[in-house]
């Protein structure tokens, strides 16, 4: 593949940085809204502080961590496609991150290489699983998911205002807090808008929950009763706030910490010294 050519794919790909999916309630919250807005083919906005696990609920809503790789390298056919034709189907959904600075064109460009690729994978799918029905016929997308909708500029809004009035498909934006304020400024796509969810960190027994996994995942068992376990439980949830992406930046200190210093337990001081390493700004 020509360098020019990887260049302007890695602009599409981004990694992922938060493995070990849990299937949380505000993510649960999510898959609603965003059937809600597939289903009625309207425009959604979606919001929350960094961090909270918008991006990661998106990508798995649109199965995204399956499907990109295969959109993007595209290659020989195969028999084994047909998996994936399949969650295409299922999916019907587009998840697009705008570059940073990226001008109108690119995203132009952006739009139509996915839902080419996209629409021939859901069309194949939607074949095998009836013979009988006409792909030619079927709208394939139904949803496009734009994550950071913050960096869109006005001419941006009004070209997804524009291809959301022309195709019968739903929309989601999803960006920080203030966005829908930002948006209400535009009254063209703000009226437009059916449905607004606001992504919220991780409370109480649900954030306990996820703090045993986490636990887990280095070997250990967590016990809310103990008392050791109780002050590190909330020496965490001070620090991190319930946010999933912190939370993940703190455990992959305190595991090292663990092992530098052969311990086995987890302590508020074992928390605070792996806090001290991490540069925490506003969540």
């Amino acid at each position: 593949m020509p360098t020019v050519a990887f260049d302007w794919l890695s602009t599409l790909r981004g990694p992922d940085r938060m493995p070990g999916f849990i299937a949380t309630r505000e993510h649960r919250r999510f898959v609603e809204f965003a059937t809600a807005v597939r289903r009625q083919r309207t425009i959604g906005l979606c919001f929350g502080p960094a961090g909270v696990g918008k991006t990661w609920s998106a990508g798995r809503y649109a199965q995204w961590h399956r499907l990109e790789s295969f959109l993007l390298e595209w290659g020989p056919r195969d028999p084994s496609d047909a998996r994936i034709h399949a969650l295409a189907a299922r999916s019907r959904t587009v998840f697009y991150t705008p570059a940073v600075g990226a001008g109108l064109k690119q995203m132009k460009e952006d739009l139509n290489f996915l839902a080419v690729r996209m629409g021939f994978c859901i069309s194949a799918g939607l074949a095998l699983k009836d013979p009988s029905v006409d792909a030619m016929c079927v709208t394939p997308i139904e949803l496009l998911i734009v994550d950071e909708a913050d960096r869109l500029n006005v001419t941006a809004l009004e070209y997804l205002r524009d291809l959301y009035d022309r195709a019968p498909i739903g929309l989601i934006l999803i960006g920080m807090p203030g966005i829908e304020k930002r948006l209400a400024r535009y009254a063209q796509l703000y009226s437009r808008v059916g449905f607004a969810h606001e992504y919220q960190p991780l409370q109480g027994q649900e954030l306990t929950f996820v703090l045993c996994r986490h636990w887990k995942k280095l070997g250990l068992a967590l016990d809310a009763d103990d008392f050791t376990d109780d002050r590190a439980i909330a020496a965490v949830a001070r620090i991190t706030g319930g946010n999933f992406r912190l939370l993940q930046r703190l455990f992959n200190q305190i595991e090292r910490i663990l092992a530098i210093n052969e311990m086995t337990t987890i302590t508020e001081d074992v928390v605070e010294t792996a806090r001290s390493t991490l540069v925490i700004g506003a969540n």
